[in-house]
């Protein structure tokens, strides 16, 4: 069943065209729809990026068409300028995107075969017209950003003058948010560590000895998301893996199990199913080092000794934390902990680990936590981490005011400014420009009035 636009079904205009998509095969007699200066819109161009976003999940079925030749005109205008401005295009940039974008579509289809199925088309066609598209898209954003360099600066003034204009209910609620230090104290990893690889090497020669492997990573294997499928991964290109679980992989012939395999995830054992250009699908189990009781008590203790010090000033939590903190990353700065991502220094709850969070959730400002066992950040899910969390700062959730969340109001400020900025440029060259569009999308609302102005009568 074809899309639909508002108010009329573009199917009846194109089945017109010989375009059949309900069965993922089509036939397109192209067509040019839309005319933008020198550069044109065909009916086979449009099909294809609305086929793309939809295999991704990036587009609402409702409307597509409209919305995707609407995209596709603004970034025409945007593309004509920044040839008109000579704009160099920056082909590290490219390629980075491009590999990045097959990477995700073959990872959704999970196949060279089935990616060229649904488009249609070689996957060397489709790299060749991605390619085109990345490119154009590194021009229009250069061109957005040289757009945007019009801006003037925004000024405190500026930040008070949409204070006093804009409405009380349109100001972002800024959410509650902790400013947190830790002392961290790891178990025996080394003792962990060797536990975890005699075990594997116990289920490698299992395995060489006969056993199914499917069978064992069903049993052993601590990978939720393959372990019911025994272990295997699905067919993905290596560039979605840990270096160094890649490289195993495709060093391996299709049935030989790898040595141990160490990754931040834990470690692994890995046998080859398929291997194609530099796509693979394997099993694997992994397995995480495990720690005791002893481990957790020990730690505990020490933990509640420290903690117990620091309230009674015997001693400072930042010098404890530069003293017996094992977590390289917070200890040289007195135990304040910072999001990794943004370097800030204040969490918001969904930024927090459950467990710290849990910690820390009824404590006011200078209270410690009781020891918490935890994660750190390496690795997908982390490693085992004992701790205490210290509530340095506590902010409650408000609505945005200049003095405490002047950042995040002269971002929201400087956002509008360039929305205004890339609108007006849009409009003044909708007018400007050459520009006519096929009487099939007479019908759609477009976001923009201009183009309404534009369908050929």
């Amino acid at each position: 069943m074809f899309l639909t636009i508002k108010k009329i079904s573009l199917a009846a205009v194109l089945a017109g065209l010989c375009l059949q998509v309900s069965a993922q095969k089509y036939t397109v007699i192209d067509k040019t729809v839309a005319v933008v200066g020198n550069e044109m819109v065909s009916i086979s161009s449009l099909e294809d990026q609305v086929q793309m976003l939809l295999a991704q999940g990036m587009l609402n079925t409702r409307n597509a068409r409209c919305q995707v030749l609407e995209q596709m005109l603004e970034s025409k205008l945007f593309l004509m300028q920044a040839r008109l401005d000579s704009l160099a295009i920056n082909d590290e940039m490219v390629e980075m995107a491009l590999s990045q974008h097959v990477d995700n579509i073959r990872r959704t289809f999970g196949s060279d075969e089935k990616v060229e199925e649904y488009f249609h088309k070689p996957l060397y066609k489709l790299r060749q017209t991605w390619r085109e598209q990345v490119t154009d898209q590194n021009l229009i954003q250069q061109e957005q950003m040289e757009i945007a360099k019009k801006i003037p600066d925004v000024t405190p003034n500026d930040i008070r003058h949409y204070l006093d204009t804009v409405d009380h209910a349109d100001l972002p609620i800024v959410p509650i948010k902790y400013q947190l230090s830790q002392i961290c104290i790891y178990p025996d990893r080394e003792a962990a560590n060797l536990a975890v690889r005699e075990k594997l090497l116990d289920i490698r020669e299992r395995v060489m000895n006969g056993e199914r492997f499917a069978t064992l990573a069903r049993i052993y294997s601590e990978d939720p998301g393959t372990a019911l499928r025994g272990g295997e991964l699905g067919m993905a290109p290596k560039s979605m893996y840990w270096p160094v679980f890649s490289d195993a992989a495709m060093s391996l012939k299709p049935g030989i199990v790898s040595q141990i395999v160490e990754t931040p995830d834990g470690f692994h054992i890995i046998e080859v199913i398929e291997k194609k250009g530099d796509m693979f699908n394997a099993r694997h189990i992994l397995m995480k080092p495990k720690y005791t009781d002893e481990d957790r008590e020990k730690a505990f203790k020490t933990l509640d000794s420290l903690r117990t010090e620091i309230k009674a000033q015997a001693v400072t939590f930042e010098l404890a934390a530069a003293f017996y903190s094992q977590d390289l990353a917070t200890r040289t700065n007195g135990g304040q902990m910072a999001d990794p991502e943004t370097g800030s220094s204040y969490f918001e709850i969904d930024q927090l680990k459950p467990e710290d969070y849990r910690a820390i959730r009824n404590l006011k400002e200078g209270e410690i936590s009781e020891p918490v066992q935890s994660l750190d950040n390496e690795g997908r899910s982390g490693n085992t981490v004992y701790k205490i969390i210290k509530v340095d700062k506590i902010i409650p959730s408000h609505t945005a005011t200049f003095t405490e969340d002047y950042t995040q109001l002269q971002s929201r400020v400087e956002q509008g400014l360039r929305i205004q900025e890339l609108d007006k440029f849009l409009d003044k060259k909708i007018k400007e420009t050459h520009i006519v569009l096929d009487p099939m999308f007479a019908s759609c609302e477009f976001d923009r009035e201009g183009w309404a102005t534009k369908i050929r009568k």
